[in-house]
């Protein structure tokens, strides 16, 4: 790509933000940014570091990510907190993760369950409070399986949860996992997937009974979390085309068929950064491969749609496969059409957790929205630049938190679901075990950043004005002062679903809403009250006639 006038500017105005940190700061903040070049081969950019102090991150603890992502969306399970009761409230259900279940007493999605620990348990030990907790649990809701989130106190004081989990299980008969992801054990939010991954697999996954996959075309959907409904709206795609979903990881998702996951033919991976972990395990010790999905957008959806039926090479379902893709365009493309008119030429911000940052990207595009700028909160190297830098990433001090559950084929359970020759054809067709990362589909001049923070986020709003902020939930009433509409993408809002072909009509229709709002012309933006230029004018000076 030839350096032209607008990069020198852009490379410019980034400089000028980072020159307002002190040069240890900015040395540090630099290598979170990007300019996109496509005509690299490959742009390295620092990810999965700690937030330097006294930086305004939006990102979440390890125990968010653990109990508050991973954890909480299981709906038969009773997800207990032990810790303060803010800590507990701070991951109920924040995320609109929704379920139904065909018994309303194994449901138990709406409660928040915490030991309240008050400061004599901090002093004195929490660990006789979580066993009388548990009792309580099993006494009231008979759950099918418990488990047990540490905050930071527990690890500090040292209660012993592991101990106290292992006698409750003995007693009760029923899987009682303790979960050791205290707020402080990693980076962000991404450890506490990892710490839930490693548990999932080794005390969940493979304790079912079942042997062999129940249908033709047996999948599980992994990191999928049903915000808003997404799931649903997937599900009901996937299942008219013949697949089963044994089970979703973990939106709607339920132990009874967790622990059968074992069985699939096939794992999709839609959020590859919080459950990657369990998709590579799956893949070692049972055989089943795992392919890299988008179903935000209409292309994606498109594109994953037809990768399932060719990995599965069966001409009746990718007949059947573009039946249907035929039939839900012809229903959504005249209310898309309708949106287009209100955001085509329009210009946005993503900056999400997970794979999000990425993906909407895609459903932009399709509504004739350029993305500027994109990043993640909590993402590692490879979320940005591919998996093929995974060889490259060394191990820090705060990776070494968490120990890696290293998994061997089972005996009696391994299957190779598809022969090595057709693997390889299929891997130069399609991300089958791979994810490119967010790099890849992004265009040249826009910006790519990690965990963006507050001052950062005033700043490049300041310098490159989008039209639509699409974030979490700690930025977005900022933004909205500064007289730029916010779509949320963390929990919706009180909206979606989002994906799948409908949604993306959903989304269409919510971010129309937004640009046609009649309230931000009553907001001016800082730029609109204060020049964009400053100067001072030196008197005294001869110019030497």
């Amino acid at each position: 790509m030839a350096v032209n006038e607008k990069d020198l500017l852009m490379d410019k105005q980034i400089e000028e933000m980072l020159n307002q940190y002190p040069a240890k700061v900015k040395r540090n903040r630099k290598n979170h940014i990007v300019l996109n070049d496509t005509s690299l081969e490959h742009q390295q950019i620092e990810a999965n570091t700690r937030t330097i102090p006294g930086i305004i991150t939006n990102r979440g603890c390890a125990y968010a990510g653990c109990k508050g992502v991973v954890l909480g969306p299981l709906k038969d399970m009773v997800h207990i907190v032990h810790g303060p009761i803010g800590c507990s409230y701070y991951a109920w259900m924040t995320r609109r993760n929704k379920a139904k279940s065909e018994d309303p007493k194994k449901n138990f999605l709406n409660y928040c369950v915490s030991t309240d620990m008050q400061e004599s348990d901090i002093v004195f030990g929490g660990e006789k409070k979580l066993a009388r907790m548990i009792d309580e649990v099993v006494e009231i809701f008979k759950p099918n399986a418990i488990t047990v989130s540490a905050t930071c106190p527990v690890g500090l004081i040292g209660d012993d949860i592991q101990s106290i989990a292992k006698a409750a299980e003995d007693k009760y008969g029923i899987p009682i996992m303790a979960f050791n992801c205290e707020g402080y054990k990693g980076v962000s939010q991404s450890a506490g997937h990892h710490i839930a991954n490693n548990g999932l697999m080794e005390h969940v996954i493979g304790r079912g009974d079942l042997e062999e996959a129940p249908a033709k075309y047996t999948i599980n959907m992994l990191g999928e979390y049903n915000i808003g409904g997404d799931s649903w709206e997937i599900e009901r795609v996937l299942t008219e085309l013949g697949y089963h979903v044994q089970t979703v990881m973990t939106g709607n998702g339920a132990y009874e068929d967790l622990k059968n996951a074992h069985i699939a033919q096939l794992n999709l991976v839609q959020c590859h950064r919080s459950i990657n972990y369990i998709a590579d395990m799956l893949e070692k010790k049972y055989g089943t491969p795992w392919l890299k999905v988008n179903f935000i957008g209409i292309r994606s959806t498109i594109e994953s749609l037809r990768n399932m039926a060719m990995y599965f090479g069966d001409k009746e379902l990718i007949d059947k496969t573009e039946e249907v893709i035929a039939r839900e365009l012809a229903e959504i493309e005249p209310a898309l059409d309708k949106y287009r008119k209100y955001t085509n030429g329009k210009t946005a911000f993503c900056f999400v957790g997970g794979s999000r940052g990425h993906h909407y990207q895609i459903l932009y595009e399709e509504l004739g929205i350029k993305t500027l700028l994109a990043g993640y909160e909590f993402a590692h190297r490879d979320d940005y630049e591919g998996r093929v830098v995974l060889p490259d990433i060394k191990p820090d001090a705060d990776s070494k938190n968490i120990p890696d559950l290293h998994v061997e084929p089972d005996e009696r359970r391994y299957r190779v679901k598809i022969p090595q020759e057709r693997m390889a054809e299929l891997q130069e067709k399609m991300p089958l075990c791979n994810y490119k990362g967010m790099r890849m589909d992004m265009i040249d001049n826009t910006v790519m950043v990690d965990d963006l923070n507050h001052y950062e986020t005033e700043e490049f709003i300041r310098i490159l004005k989008p039209d639509i902020f699409s974030s979490g939930i700690k930025d977005k009433y900022i933004v909205q002062k500064m007289g730029i509409p916010s779509k949320q993408l963390h929990n919706y809002d009180y909206s979606g679903p989002y994906a799948g072909f409908k949604g993306a009509v959903n989304f269409a229709r919510d971010i129309t809403m937004g640009i046609v709002s009649p309230t931000w012309k009553y907001i001016t933006p800082p730029w609109k009250s204060s020049p964009l230029i400053e100067g001072t004018i030196e008197e005294g000076r001869s110019c030497g006639c």
